[in-house]
């Protein structure tokens, strides 16, 4: 987590642009598709921690060549076939032969990354200064510390790899981030009333010169009621819709009284995991931030034990499942409830696509 951290800057650089953005959707009285906009922003700070360079979906708010699209696409292909499995190398081919030379879904992704990666090489390797770190100490990109350990150890760590870790970024760390920032706002947007609470946290925290203009990671950790919303809004909304598998080691395993052989893929949704009433109360259905702030030591290390919005490690914080959606999150939230005053505009289920905005000057 603290070489995450170290990415921060590319972060702020990103919420800016992102304020002057929804500033200028104030200002002209327009409406705002949220959930477009964090996907936009989720985009290009996912841009600047693998490349260095954002991908220019702030710019203008528009899908920068499909990409957006393409990974819906890749996220609808996925689902089915990974159900499915049999049916993908029917599949694929079919479906990037129709599309043309570009491909479709993850195709279509993996050429936009090659191109970027291209791109990368051809320019200086950049880095940017790291605040509170030694002195000309900067933080590189994801795809320099790929380059760098490609150089180190080609037979170890391939070209292949290093293609692939950045497509997961784009893949997995973008519409991860989205749909988690996505989640938290709507779920504050639903309560009024958490989200006075919360921005009552954030003034607080304000006039006692505990944040500044930028939250760091580490500032955000320090807030119990961020940290609270957060993780009931993950557990409400966890980012991944199909069950996380695992497979049974040697020697087999018994799980719920029923035993399994080894080599068999097991997993649980997230989705109904988190809607467990043993473990997170007879309103586990109900959006109620406060369960997190409860005294019972016991009763928390429990809900820790079964919250999984993403995956599951053995020690989980908000993001620890997702490290760099977690730095995304944690300083993204803050401005946007500290700054920006909405007014909804559409039905109740779709309560993040029209919004008016006010921004105040704080």
């Amino acid at each position: 987590m603290s070489s995450l951290v170290s990415y921060e800057p590319y972060v702020d650089e990103c919420t800016d642009l992102f304020s002057q953005r929804l500033q200028e959707v104030a200002s002209a009285g327009a409406y705002a598709d949220m959930g477009h906009w964090l996907q936009c922003y989720a985009f290009d700070v996912i841009g600047l921690i693998t490349y260095s360079k954002r991908l220019g979906f702030l710019d203008r708010g528009e899908d920068i060549r499909g990409v957006i699209a393409a990974l819906e696409d890749h996220l609808w292909y996925a689902t089915f076939t990974g159900i499915f499995s049999w049916l993908h190398k029917y599949l694929f081919p079919i479906r990037n032969w129709l599309a043309g030379p570009t491909g479709t879904g993850r195709a279509y992704v993996m050429k936009f990354t090659q191109e970027r990666i291209a791109e990368h090489e051809k320019e200086e390797t950049k880095a940017i200064p790291v605040d509170g770190m030694e002195e000309g100490k900067t933080s590189m990109d994801f795809l320099s510390k790929f380059f760098k350990k490609n150089a180190d150890d080609p037979k170890a760590f391939t070209m292949y790899h290093l293609s692939m870790g950045c497509v997961s970024n784009m893949v997995a760390g973008s519409d991860t981030t989205a749909i988690s920032l996505s989640a938290i706002l709507y779920y504050l947007l639903k309560f009024p009333q958490t989200f006075e609470t919360l921005r009552q946290e954030i003034d607080e925290r304000q006039r006692e010169g505990k944040i500044g203009h930028y939250i760091t990671f580490k500032e955000s950790q320090e807030m119990p009621y961020l940290q609270a919303v957060m993780k009931e809004a993950l557990r409400m909304h966890p980012a991944t819709g199909l069950p996380l598998e695992r497979v049974v080691p040697a020697g087999g395993a018994s799980i719920c009284d029923q035993f399994f052989p080894e080599g068999t893929i097991v997993g649980i949704n997230s989705w109904v995991a988190h809607r467990n009433t043993s473990v997170f109360g007879p309103d586990a259905d109900v959006f109620r931030p406060e369960r997190w702030l409860s005294s019972d030591k016991e009763k928390l290390s429990l809900m820790d034990r079964n919250w999984m919005p993403v995956s599951r490690s053995t020690q989980m914080s908000p993001c620890s499942a997702s490290a760099d959606r977690c730095v995304v999150v944690s300083t993204n939230i803050t401005p946007l409830v500290h700054h920006c005053l909405f007014r909804h505009l559409s039905q109740p289920h779709q309560i993040l696509h029209l919004f008016s905005l006010t921004m105040d000057s704080g």
